[in-house]
């Protein structure tokens, strides 16, 4: 978890922000004068950067969604290999998300923002020299797993963040940064489709080289208008606490509904178009048509989650989003027995947009739940609830494996994706009544916060 520290004593006059190289080793941002007279100006040009780079981050990490659509009959792999080349990524960025929130404290967020930007470099340069008919499977899962150290990049860009903004502000900070990453999702899939359009899928190392200046340029902004807060510190004993309390385990269940379904389906929702309903794409371009549009509405509106959770009330939004993922499940499954293409995307679209609305809904339900626990005391509510959204990220993005892995079972077993539309259907369930028995039931345990506008 990162804290920012304050130094000012009471009643004091606070100066502006001091810098010591790229160091600011004064900052105090619920000091209002101290925030109008620079300390905003501050704060924001770091969250510019830091978009840009998460940005990218997500786009090399979703890099292999695109690319298994120019993975043709040359390279002789079949859907369920396919299927594990996206999974591959998805777990490894789940995993790194825990030690890149420990990095900002330990490294400087500035620095490590410039380090986690060039590291993108690895991946991009690895997947432009292998990519070519003939090479082996094995290369290529190893190359994609190299891809997910674009998914830690967010869980460092959100704790640099959350260090930088006041906590009046955080809601709307983390937010923005947030779904700015998540952009960059269906952006990668619009290069793609850029490259199949007009080059051809016999040329995929294209991609690589629109990004590949994309990563120094944002490596190069983060030397240039970058800070590390000096006094930023990790508490490291509040991952440990926070693991303790049931309701770490219980949100990052509901995370893996969300976010998992939403980072999930967006690396597999052209794979599956290209599987289910074969004669309809019968070239990946046609796919790549519609790839990006799920996961570009699901980023778009999660801001509209936290508002709503802002609003009614988190455990509100929450219960009846897993209702409506449920529906859209449904939805999808009648299509898939059905062979219905335009009942299919429908349901997929609406899958994609409520897991953007769940995504802003629980994230604001944790800071809630600490505040009821812990009326009392600020500082444990805020440490705990930071260390959970840590915790939650990591568990909630290793629900992109499962789906994957879902989808690659389903089409081994039952040649569609049936089974995991059924598997997912009953998960969303087990969500929507996890959130009505621990949050919205009376009862003596329950933390009300969560019922009313956080």
């Amino acid at each position: 978890m990162t804290l920012a520290v304050e130094t000012t004593e009471p009643g004091a006059q606070p100066p502006a922000p001091r810098r010591g190289g790229r160091w600011i080793t004064d900052w105090r941002p619920e000091d209002r004068t101290f925030w109008e007279d620079g300390g905003a100006k501050i704060a924001r040009r770091n969250l510019i950067v830091s978009i840009l780079s998460e940005h990218i981050g997500f786009s090399i990490w979703s890099l292999w969604s695109v690319f298994v659509l120019f993975l043709g009959p040359k390279y002789g792999f079949d859907p369920a290999q396919k299927f594990l080349l996206t999974s591959a990524p998805t777990l490894v960025g789940a995993v790194l998300r825990l030690p890149y929130t420990f990095a900002v404290a330990t490294f400087g967020g500035r620095n490590w923002t410039i380090f986690s930007a060039l590291m993108l470099l690895v991946p991009s340069v690895l997947a432009g020299i292998v990519l070519e008919p003939g090479v082996s499977f094995t290369t290529l899962l190893i190359v994609a797993s190299v891809a997910g150290v674009g998914g830690g990049n967010f869980a460092s860009s959100m704790a640099n963040i959350n260090a930088f903004y006041p906590q009046r502000l955080k809601g709307w900070a983390l937010g923005v940064n947030a779904g700015g990453g998540n952009i960059g999702v269906p952006a990668v899939q619009l290069v793609g489709l850029l490259v199949l359009a007009t080059a051809g899928a016999a040329h995929p190392r294209l991609i690589v080289l629109i990004y590949l200046p994309l990563i120094v340029i944002a490596a190069a902004l983060a030397a240039l208008y970058m800070d590390n807060l000096a006094h930023a510190a990790n508490d490291r004993h509040a991952m440990r606490d926070v693991i303790k309390d049931r309701h770490a385990w219980i949100m990052s269940l509901l995370y893996i509904g969300t976010f998992g379904s939403f980072i999930g389906f967006g690396f597999a929702f052209g794979q599956v178009l290209l599987v289910q309903f074969k004669s309809d794409f019968d070239t990946p371009v046609k796919a790549a048509y519609l790839t990006f549009l799920g996961p570009l509405l699901g980023s778009l509106i999660r801001p509209v989650g936290g508002a709503l959770a802002d609003r009614f009330g988190g455990a509100r939004i929450t219960f009846w989003n897993f209702v409506g993922m449920a529906l859209g499940a449904t939805l999808v499954l009648t299509a898939s027995r059905q062979h219905s293409l335009p009942l299919f995307l429908t349901g997929f679209i609406a899958l994609f947009v409520f897991s953007g609305i769940g995504n802003g809904s629980t994230y604001k339900m944790i800071p809630a739940i600490f505040r009821a626990k812990y009326p009392t005391d600020e500082n444990q509510s805020r440490r705990l609830a930071t260390a959970l959204i840590g915790v939650a990220g990591a568990i909630g993005a290793a629900g992109g494996v499962l789906v994957n892995l879902a989808f690659r079972q389903s089409f081994l077993a039952y040649k569609t994706g049936d089974g995991a539309y059924l598997a997912f259907l009953a998960f969303y369930a087990v969500c929507f009544a996890v959130t009505w028995f621990v949050y919205l039931r009376r009862s003596p345990g329950r933390p009300g916060g969560v019922l009313e506008g956080v």
